[in-house]
């Protein structure tokens, strides 16, 4: 305030200069001040702000992602209040996009949230993905998916895929010309996803976007083990994962 300078400036600055600031500190051991400089000149599209998406916002502002695309058109309901880090009762009915613009910048006033109210088509990919590094998967359609996955091949951006349902969840990391979403849902008939029929719990959604969020970090500051080409399963049940290759 006394310089009037914004703080995305003085992060900027700072990580510049190979300082840390120390919000950063705990990431230190793990991220270098040249990869947290990455992090914060990316810009990163995550499409759905409920469930998933919520989780995967606040991750990755709080581990520095400088630019988010907040994309949903929905509002809250009283049936999200079970498992949506933004939804609270004073919300219900209220934009999800925007409330997860208003959560970040509480907190870390550095990390620019753009909302979109608005669904994700074919026709304004190129306009919500515009400068986008990465896009994390948060929507709960199948054929919302795959579409999804086309724009990003088309658009040559790196796309992190997650489902969730019940206890189960799986995760993967799908780069343009991949196709690994047409293996996964090859045998897809038009009907809602099976979260439709098994809900979700709290749990779930949270687990699964720290497997997002981490797969966003890993290709931001370019770390190649990824999973790329093969798909991780979880079920917190029994306690179980696997890898499939695809």
């Amino acid at each position: 305030m006394r310089f009037d300078i914004s703080h995305a400036d003085t992060e900027r600055l700072a990580l510049e200069a190979v300082l840390l600031p120390s919000r950063y500190q705990r990431n230190g051991r793990t991220i270098t001040p040249e990869q947290q400089l990455k992090l914060f000149m990316s810009r990163v599209a995550v499409v759905g702000c409920g469930g998933l998406g919520g989780y995967i916002i606040e991750g990755l502002a709080r581990l520095g992602v400088g630019q988010i695309v907040a994309i949903d058109p929905d509002r809250f309901e009283d049936h999200n209040l079970n498992r949506q880090l933004f939804s609270k009762m004073s919300l219900i009915g209220h934009s999800k996009a925007l409330a997860a613009a208003r959560r970040i910048a509480e907190i870390n006033p550095a990390v620019t949230v753009t909302p979109a109210q608005i669904a994700f088509t074919r026709e304004n990919a190129n306009e919500l993905f515009a400068g986008v590094d990465v896009i994390a998967d948060a929507v709960d359609s199948i054929a919302t998916r795959l579409e999804l996955g086309e724009a990003c091949n088309d658009l040559k951006i790196p796309l992190v895929h997650a489902a969730i349902a019940g206890w189960y969840g799986h995760v993967c990391t799908i780069f343009p010309g991949d196709d690994t979403l047409r293996k996964i849902y090859q045998n897809h008939n038009g009907a809602k996803g099976i979260e439709q029929e098994m809900g979700n719990p709290a749990f779930t959604p949270a687990v699964m976007a720290g497997f997002e969020v981490a797969e966003i970090c890993k290709i931001i500051i370019g770390n190649k083990n990824l999973l790329r080409n093969r798909i991780l399963t979880i079920d917190l049940l029994d306690m179980e994962t696997e890898q499939v290759t695809l």
